[in-house]
């Protein structure tokens, strides 16, 4: 790791030591600023915020990830350099298009996203053969990513069209999308649409039960 990250895993060392407030923080109670946080950088990004204010957030997101890897290192379960370690594996292995199998570069590359993705999917599904149609979608999704994540993987090949698809049309569907969701809400306004959605989600998922 970098001498600034070095740095900055022996300063949220120090703190989690000497300062009593960050002497209290748990995985649990971490996870709102986590949510928080995320939501921040989603809109810095969304809105075009200058590239200071997206670095600002990007920090407060890397904060959240060194804070968790200090916990779980207090607790004698894993550190940060594991966390990098281990995600840097995955990206080779499930990157089979662009690494060997020994992480070094090929010689070649695929020459579409549809072959890009495809192989991206196999490698995945090799690390889990045995992995269910909605394994992996977090069930505490906001109702709406939840719906959509549970739709792609029962539309198979969801993913190789969207990709190709053109940024026209696509921002065209988006608000066609938006403008009919807003009306549904409008008819119902009384009705818990969250609940109401990831209920439908969990009706679907049951009956694509594998």
């Amino acid at each position: 790791m970098s001498a600034e990250l070095d740095r900055l895993v022996e300063v949220i060392a120090q703190l989690r030591e000497h300062c009593p407030w960050m002497a209290t923080l748990t995985h649990q109670s971490l996870l709102k600023y986590l949510i928080e946080e995320s939501y921040e950088l989603v809109e810095a990004i969304e809105e075009s915020h200058p590239p200071a204010e997206v670095r600002g957030e990007l920090g407060d997101i890397l904060l959240q990830v060194v804070l968790h890897a200090r916990l779980a290192e207090e607790a004698g379960e894993f550190v940060l350099a594991d966390v990098v370690r281990g995600l840097t594996e995955k990206m080779v292995r499930r990157n089979q298009h662009v690494f060997t199998p020994s992480g070094e570069l090929r010689s070649e590359f695929p020459a579409t996203i549809e072959q890009i993705v495809t192989s991206w999917h196999q490698a995945k599904s090799s690390e889990k053969p045995e992995r269910g149609r909605f394994e992996g979608i977090p069930a505490t999704l906001p109702a709406l990513a939840l719906a959509q994540k549970s739709l792609q993987r029962v539309a198979e090949g969801f993913q190789n069209r969207e990709a190709g698809a053109e940024q026209t049309a696509r921002a065209e569907a988006e608000i066609q999308l938006g403008e009919r969701l807003l009306e549904l809400l409008r008819g119902s306004p009384d009705v818990d649409a969250e609940r109401a959605l990831r209920l439908a989600v969990r009706r679907m998922q049951e009956s694509h039960h594998e």
